[in-house]
């Protein structure tokens, strides 16, 4: 039997609730205080995000270095997110967690997710300053990019299918959705 998480009911969620939740397969995230539990991803956004990682991987110059859930961004006390990838400064790295924006915050569009996705995660990274936003919609597929612009996020870019999207920040790179989800190997 799996033990049981008693979890606060008088006041918002902090980080060190956060560090309490079990490690049962689920995703927890905070989000201004409110818990976020996700499922485990299904294989076609597993695909997406670890062809994301390795084509950012592959593009990546030194000082940078890219990532895949689960990494803590710590926004706040009470916000903590795992991008499904994310583009960070190695400098601003702990041994634990990334204490600070990333550069590129990339979101895989789940059924569980994509309202989350779209608008919570999308307003608060925007808030707290996150330079690009990308949102992967592995169904369709596409890529929509944001980049901030006086505090707001601007879009950048859509792409859909055998479109490539050209990225120039944080660092040159192109993705083509379509080659994100194919079964064969790009």
């Amino acid at each position: 039997m799996s033990a049981v998480t008693a979890l606060p009911w008088s006041r918002p969620l902090t980080r060190a609730d956060l560090e309490q939740m079990p490690d049962d397969g689920h995703r927890y995230e905070l989000l201004d205080g409110v818990l976020i539990v996700s499922p485990a991803p299904r294989p076609l956004h597993q695909r997406a995000a670890g062809r994301i990682f390795m084509q950012l991987t592959e593009a990546c110059p030194a000082g940078l270095e890219v990532f895949t859930a689960p990494l803590d961004v710590v926004l706040a006390d009470d916000t903590v997110l795992e991008p499904d990838v994310l583009v960070a400064r190695q400098s601003d790295l702990t041994d634990r967690d990334l204490p600070a924006v990333p550069l590129l915050a990339v979101e895989v569009l789940s059924p569980s997710s994509r309202r989350i996705d779209l608008l919570l995660k999308h307003s608060r990274l925007e808030a707290a300053g996150c330079p690009t936003y990308w949102i992967v919609d592995p169904d369709e597929p596409s890529l929509t990019a944001w980049e901030l612009a006086d505090g707001t996020y601007v879009p950048v870019g859509t792409v859909t299918g055998t479109q490539p999207y050209a990225a120039a920040k944080p660092f040159p790179v192109t993705i083509t959705p379509a080659d994100l989800v194919s079964a064969a190997r790009p």
